[in-house]
């Protein structure tokens, strides 16, 4: 059943600062990632390898829902003009 406004399925319009913003976001999220996963590799205690994968899941967790919200997105057309 599909009642819902199609212009709601269409996703969210973002400006471009917007996108390049939370590009680097995730880029930032999935570089850390990697780096805690590697640092765990050298812990001892398995509570601690433990508790720092959760943060690594989060991180990639986080950068995934950001990659899907830019996915549903789209960039609003820029409609300033420069006249001077």
């Amino acid at each position: 059943m599909r009642d819902a406004d199609p212009r709601l399925e269409e996703g969210f319009e973002i400006s471009p600062r917007f996108r390049r913003i939370v590009e680097e976001r995730i880029a930032r999220l999935e570089f850390d990632a990697a780096w805690d996963e590697a640092q765990a590799a050298g812990f001892q205690s398995s509570d601690h390898i433990r508790r720092h994968m959760r943060l690594v899941a989060a991180q990639r967790a986080e950068a995934l829902r950001m990659r899907i919200f830019l996915d549903r997105s789209r960039d609003r057309p820029c409609t300033v003009s420069r006249e001077q």
